[in-house]
């Protein structure tokens, strides 16, 4: 384990991460954008999938608030992983080719072992969540959550102890090294032949070394993404394309692959 980690690290550290201006995120936004536009099907048909997800989540869960705040928020940790398929797409657009729906569909062929082994620690991490979330509300809240209102009254509003804050720190310990992990880590493992832990390394390379400018890119996907979602999750269908496109963005400005074997 020890001579595998190493070699992981060595890995990660064959190529550099390039120094970014701790506004760069509003560019990646900016050139996401612009992929939606030039190939707009395949990301609009991600985005109802996700809206399509969460409307069901509602049905199923709307009077079991508690677990659906936990789902719609685990929700956040595997999604990056849900975007893969518009990676791919972002990818053909820098080639000068014509991704169409085809082009994002094929990366989820069962061809390639390490983004399944990552989309399962993500899954894992994601239900992970979802009961930590449930326990602590059904646990510790004063009375039962079945609605948005009983959750505002009982558990952020609660006159007594610190629900909320606890139930909110805990979200934040899952979701830093979640983000840190995954930030860059998957279009990197779909881009270049690479191991699944040289990736991740990669992905906390990068946030180690510009902590502001992907502590805001950070802040950008939440607040579009409860946009979104307060939008009776209508807004998620754009969002959700738009955030993947621009993910693509991110990575390939922070990590320098020169060097890397290109997968096609």
């Amino acid at each position: 384990m020890e001579l595998r980690n190493t070699k992981a690290l060595a890995e990660s550290r064959s190529f550099r991460v390039r120094a970014i201006p701790t506004l760069r995120p509003l560019g990646w936004l900016g050139r996401g954008w612009a992929d939606l536009k030039r190939c707009p099907v395949p990301g609009l048909l991600h985005g109802l999938a996700v809206a399509a997800f969460g409307a069901l989540l509602i049905a199923l869960a709307r009077q079991q608030f508690w677990l659906l705040t936990g789902a719609f928020t685990g929700f956040l940790l595997v999604a990056p992983i849900v975007a893969t398929g518009l990676y791919a797409v972002s990818r053909a657009l820098e080639r000068g080719q014509q991704p169409t729906l085809a082009t994002a569909l094929q990366v989820w062929r069962p061809n390639d072992g390490r983004l399944v082994v990552f989309g399962v620690l993500l899954a894992f991490a994601g239900t992970g969540w979802v009961m930590t979330s449930a326990s602590l509300i059904t646990g510790f809240a004063g009375a039962p959550v079945n609605n948005p209102a009983d959750f505002l009254r009982v558990v952020v509003l609660a006159p007594q102890g610190m629900l909320f804050e606890s139930w909110l720190a805990l979200g934040g310990v899952l979701a830093a090294p979640v983000f840190a992990s995954s930030v860059v880590a998957i279009p990197l493992l779909l881009d270049r032949k690479l191991g699944v832990l040289a990736a991740v390394l990669t992905s906390w390379r990068v946030v180690m070394a510009h902590p502001l400018p992907l502590a805001l890119w950070a802040a950008l996907i939440m607040g579009l993404t409860l946009l979104g979602m307060a939008t009776a999750l209508l807004g998620l269908i754009v969002i959700v394309p738009w955030l993947s496109h621009a993910s693509w963005h991110a990575y390939r400005d922070l990590v320098d692959t020169t060097g890397l074997e290109a997968l096609p």
